[in-house]
């Protein structure tokens, strides 16, 4: 695995030698169900412009929100600043080191805590993301996708087959996680092209059975408050300021829906009223 990686991993700017920790930790929240080929123009910028978290800390928010752009799931933006003047607050500026101390930073959880200490402090840590648990089922389990929710059994097996060695272990979440990426992907496993392929894994040696009923869910997304909110925040992005009756028009047919979007926007701190309209905060 990790010769393969040492081959065919992509060269991103992330995984450069002189990559910081805090450009890590960017690159791990936006990457967070969003692909590599969205995330990497903003990611860019981002750090063209905030190279530093003291340079995202005293940032309009405003300016962080539109600089995020249509990578979705905007709440990430606001975290990531508010993880950075934690980081400026407490820890001097520095991205701490040791995966109780990231966790204890806002908005990041186990998974980005341990890729920060894996990828950015070159410490041991089990990460695991969608990729990395769909190999292991496969590989491990022979099943076809892993559980629906993260299981004891799993962080077992990933903690097991974790290399103990600090930078070997390093090496190996990037292989797993770049296996799962790019060849034993979910709908169209690039078997012939697995190092893994044959004895090594159990899903492809029983045959590659199909998964069980109901394992699989695609999330609608037209016509859902998720749709409809980015529609009002690309609206704020381009905006000064929009109107009431610019909000009503994303939605002539359902006001409901339009208010009920416009005021989970501003529970969630993505926008601020202003007069009958919204504006970014």
């Amino acid at each position: 695995m990790i010769a393969w990686f040492a081959d065919a991993g992509r060269d991103l700017p992330w995984r450069s030698p002189g990559a910081s920790a805090w450009s890590i930790l960017v690159s791990e929240v936006m990457l967070q169900q969003t692909p590599v080929v969205r995330v990497l123009p903003r990611w860019l910028d981002w750090m063209d412009r905030w190279p530093a978290p003291a340079d995202l800390a005293s940032a309009p928010t405003a300016e962080v929100l539109r600089a995020w752009d249509r990578l979705g799931y905007p709440r990430r933006a606001l975290r990531l600043q508010q993880c950075a003047r934690a980081i400026v607050d407490e820890h001097d500026g520095e991205v701490p080191r040791g995966e109780e101390a990231l966790r204890a930073l806002p908005g990041i959880g186990e998974y980005t805590a341990a890729a920060v200490t894996a990828f950015a402090h070159h410490d041991r840590a089990v990460v695991l993301d969608t990729n990395v648990r769909r190999v292991l089922a496969r590989t491990m389990a022979g099943a076809a996708l892993p559980p629906r929710s993260l299981t004891v059994a799993e962080r077992r097996t990933a903690t097991q087959v974790l290399p103990e060695e600090p930078e070997r272990s390093v090496a190996w979440n990037q292989a797993v996680m770049e296996l799962g990426a790019l060849v034993c992907t979910a709908g169209a496993p690039r078997c012939e092209q697995c190092p893994l392929a044959g004895p090594a894994c159990a899903w492809y040696s029983a045959g590659r059975p199909p998964a069980a009923e109901g394992s699989r869910r695609v999330q609608a997304f037209a016509g859902t408050d998720r749709q409809l909110r980015g529609q009002i925040m690309a609206l704020l992005r381009t905006q000064d300021r929009a109107t009431e009756q610019a909000l009503l028009e994303l939605d002539p047919g359902d006001e409901q829906r339009v208010q009920r979007c416009r005021a989970s926007l501003v529970a969630d701190g993505l926008a601020v009223p202003d007069g009958a309209g919204l504006r970014l905060p």
